[in-house]
This record gives structure tokens, sequence and C-alpha cells, in this order.
């Protein structure tokens, strides 16, 4: 759905050092040190039926079958590559080529100062489906990057209930996107180096980053972009977040029910699962839904969610479940052009503020806890951290690396974002505990609020008196057993949330 779609290969995504994140991918590196591990993915067969176009054939009762080859597409233009030869000590070295690292790199380029961008695929478009709120990118300037549009979304609640949710919808288009961010930086300045980064020294003025290749790059600050790898910010607090995770399909089907002008947003139905007594069971303690953008009568984007749970679910299960979804639905699959696996961290603690290596995305905790949602957040905060380095580094007075870093960090998590977050860690407690009755109950309500409340709370754009109002909203339309149920399983963590407030101070 992130919007990583909802992203999800989104970051699903690339390798867990190139990136974005706004979603995490089983496709990295499995001896890497990442809690997903634990997580597994159906098998891919090796023998399969190709049609003239490239796609995968088979009916729907193959779905799981039908595993496309990872199709590696890059930017055709040519980059400038960083020349170690020379020694230079540039201003900014961004680690991670996804959207906010080039975003970063882009600005911060803009105003004058050397950056290098550092990442083992920087020509790959990205392999994620990005799905975003309209009006995100229209404040961003970034309408020209959607392929693809909805005049709203539509949210089933059970085989009864059906919520029409009137807020345009589109999916990025990421050949555009990254073409638009590159071309900037080329013209900017920045040099690029493809690369991993294998550790990073940090002397008084400036630090070392060490490469695979054996290459050392000088830099005053370095940025990590790297996604959920976490690969040179630092943590020093116990990791254990909730998990959402995802199994996605571009495909080409025969038909499908769906309306074309508007994009499927959460479908709770679970009729598709009445023949099926054990998965049924497993729904109705943790749920799953449908997410889907249709493109036309015969082409959709699917994916069978988990939106947040400890540990998370398998993506065997979740497999299993979207095959019988399709199936109930009448949807045969005629080829799949891509599938994504989606694993994403929700909430835990936040990096180490302040610390030297400064971080952006999911490496320094930005995605939304109780949704999934970064791209556009991240997007959104690409200026502030690059404003930041700029304003610090351009200044007269001399300020030390560790001086300087305190303050971007400071501008990136200011106390009121920190604050939002305890709520939105909140809201992702109490979602953990919901079964399918109490997760429908939940977003019947959630879905009947002003819409000023429920996008704000998406898009991230309520603050803690805005959120404390919207709390109080939320339960006064909350049915009568949906109170008993938010008090019964929310007090603990409300508790929590005060007592984390009251210590998280200027």
């Amino acid at each position: 759905m992130d919007t990583l779609l909802r992203i999800h290969n989104k970051l699903e995504f690339l390798h867990p050092i190139d990136g974005f994140a706004e979603k995490f991918s089983q496709l990295s590196n499995p001896t890497s040190r990442n809690p997903y591990n634990n997580i597994r993915f159906a098998p891919k067969r090796p023998r399969l039926n190709w049609g003239k176009n490239g796609c995968v054939r088979a009916s729907s009762n193959a779905l799981l079958e039908l595993v496309p080859e990872t199709k590696k597409e890059n930017l055709e233009f040519e980059l400038p590559m960083y020349d170690f030869s020379k020694g230079m000590v540039v201003d900014l070295a961004v680690v991670g080529g996804g959207p906010a690292g080039l975003a970063v790199a882009q600005q911060v380029s803009s105003a004058g100062l050397s950056v290098c961008s550092i990442d083992p695929t920087p020509k790959l478009i990205w392999p994620n489906n990005y799905g975003v709120w309209v009006d995100e990118f229209e404040a961003m300037d970034l309408l020209d990057c959607l392929d693809t549009t909805w005049s709203g979304a539509v949210v089933y609640i059970d085989d009864r209930l059906k919520k029409d949710l009137d807020r345009p919808y589109g999916r990025v288009n990421r050949r555009q996107l990254k073409s638009k961010m590159m071309q900037k930086c080329i013209s900017n300045g920045v040099k690029f180096h493809p690369d991993k980064v294998m550790k990073v020294i940090h002397e008084e003025s400036k630090s070392l980053l060490i490469c695979n290749d054996g290459v050392t790059i000088q830099a005053s600050v370095v940025l990590d972009a790297t996604g959920f790898s976490r690969c040179l910010v630092q943590y020093d607090q116990p990791y254990n977040p909730g998990y959402q995770v995802a199994y996605g399909i571009l495909a080409e089907v025969e038909e499908h029910p769906f309306e074309l002008d508007k994009m499927l947003f959460m479908d709770w139905r679970d009729s598709h699962l009445d023949g099926n007594k054990a998965v049924k069971e497993r729904n109705s303690k943790i749920p799953t839904f449908l997410y889907a953008m249709p493109f036309s009568p015969n082409r959709i984007f699917l994916e069978e969610t988990s939106l947040v749970a400890r540990p998370g679910v398998s993506m065997d299960d979740i497999q299993e479940r979207m095959v019988a979804r399709l199936r109930h639905l009448g949807i045969t699959v005629k080829s799949i052009e891509e599938d994504e696996r989606c694993i994403i961290p929700m909430g835990g603690p936040l990096p180490v503020i302040p610390q030297r290596v400064i971080g952006i995305g999911g490496t320094a905790g930005m995605v939304h806890p109780s949704t999934g949602y970064m791209v556009a957040r991240t997007l959104a905060a690409a200026p502030i951290v690059a404003n930041s380095i700029v304003r610090y580094l351009g200044s007269r007075r001399r300020v030390s690396a560790n001086d300087l870093s305190a303050e971007v960090w400071k501008d990136l998590w200011p106390i009121e974002r920190r604050r939002q977050r305890e709520f939105f860690c909140f809201g992702m407690d109490i979602l953990l505990k919901l079964d399918l009755q109490g997760t429908r109950r939940f977003f019947d309500a959630f879905f009947d609020l002003e819409p000023r409340y429920w996008h704000g709370f998406l898009s991230s754009r309520l603050f803690l008196p805005e959120l404390i109002f919207f709390g109080l909203d939320l339960f006064a339309h909350a049915s009568n057993t949906s109170r008993i149920e938010i008090m019964a399983k929310g007090t603990v963590p409300l508790v929590n949330m005060i007592g984390n407030l009251i210590k998280d101070k200027e």
C-alpha cells in the first residue's frame, strides 16, 4: 500500500543496503543481520510455461507456481563517477540510492555542496510498486511522477458494509521518479560510486567510508539512507517491532470485479475461507486484507497484507489466503508480470539521537508505526534534512562534525514528531491485539471520522494536540463493543505512552 505499494517491494525492497526502504525484500542477503530471516517464502519453481509476451502463463490454481524471473531494468544515461584517486573530502556522502537518499543528495547539491551517492546499483529502477495519496505528491510537486490515479478508494469492512473514500490515490511511476531525481543530481554535480559501504570510521572533522571494493570515501557528513538494514545508524535499545507482511502480484487476469475508477484500499471480507476451517481460524485471530489497484479490466495489482503482527505472519500463510480469495472472487490469473514479498518493521525504538551518522527513512525509524506508510513522509522530510545540512556546513562559525550531526537529528526528530510517533506506536499496540472482528469494528469507526482526521492520521499530518481529539472522536464513533475492547486492550499501551511522553523532553 504504501505506500512503498504499500509499497511494498516495495521496499519490499531493493537490497537492505541499497536504500529506501519503504519496504524490505526477502530477496536480500539471507546471511545479513536482520530480523526477517525467520519468515519463509514459498519456493520458486524452475520450470515455467512462458507466453509470447515474456510473462508466465498459468491458471489461478497454480498461482504460486507463477514466479517470474527477476527483471532488472536500468536507466540508460551515463553517471559521473567519484574519483577516489584525488582524495577529495566531499561535503556529504549518501549511502543508499532510494527515493530518500536521492532526494537529499539532489537538494544538498543544488546549494553548491559536493555530494557522493554510494549505492551498488545506482542505475537500477526501483522494483517496488509505490502507492500514495495524490494530495501528498501534489504538495511536493510530483504529480508528473504518477502513472495512474484513481478518483477515490474503497474499503470493505465485511460482506455487508462498504465504505467509499473520497480521496484520490495514485501509483508512482518509479522510472519517472528516479529519472527525475537522478537527472537533477547529475546536473548539480553529484558523483556516484557503485558499491556497498562496509564500515565507517569517524575522525574529528570527517568520516571515512570503507567500501567493499577497498575504496575509501571521505566526507564531512554521512547520511544513512539504506532502509531497514540499519547499515550505519546505531541503536541502543532492544529491537522488537511489529511486522507488516504482504505478498503482491502485478497480473494479467481474465477479468476482475473491481471498479476501474476506484482502488481497493482494504478488503477485510473472509467468506473466501469458508471452505478451509484451519485458515479461517488463523485469519480470525490475525487477519489479512486485500489491497488492489485495477489498471484495466484485465490488468491489476493484487496484494494480500497482514497490517501488523508480532511475530509476522508467514509468507506461505499470506499466499494461501490470497489464492483462496482470488478463487472466491472469480479472478483467473493468466500471467504474472511481477511478484512482491514485503516485510516492513513497524514501531520499535528510535535510533540513538544524536549520533555522528545521520539517518533518513527506515533506518531512522520513519515508518508509520500504525500503517506501514513511509514514502511520502520520507520525501517530505528530505528538504528538512538537506536544509539543515546546508545551513550548518555553510555557517561562518565553525561547527564540529558531532555538533552538526546533532543539530540535523534535532531537526529531523523534533519533540513534536517524537510525540506524534509515540501516539502512532500506541495505535500499533492496540492493532496488534485486535482479532478480525475487532479490526473490522476499528476501521468501521476510523473511516467514519471527519476526513481531516483520517487523512491526517494516515499522512502523519496530525500532531499530539490534534491526535488527542482524533482519539476522542474515534472513541465516540466506535460501537459499545469496540469501546470496551479499546479500554481493555489499550489501557496498558496508553499508560506506557503517557510514561514515554513524560520522559521525553526537549
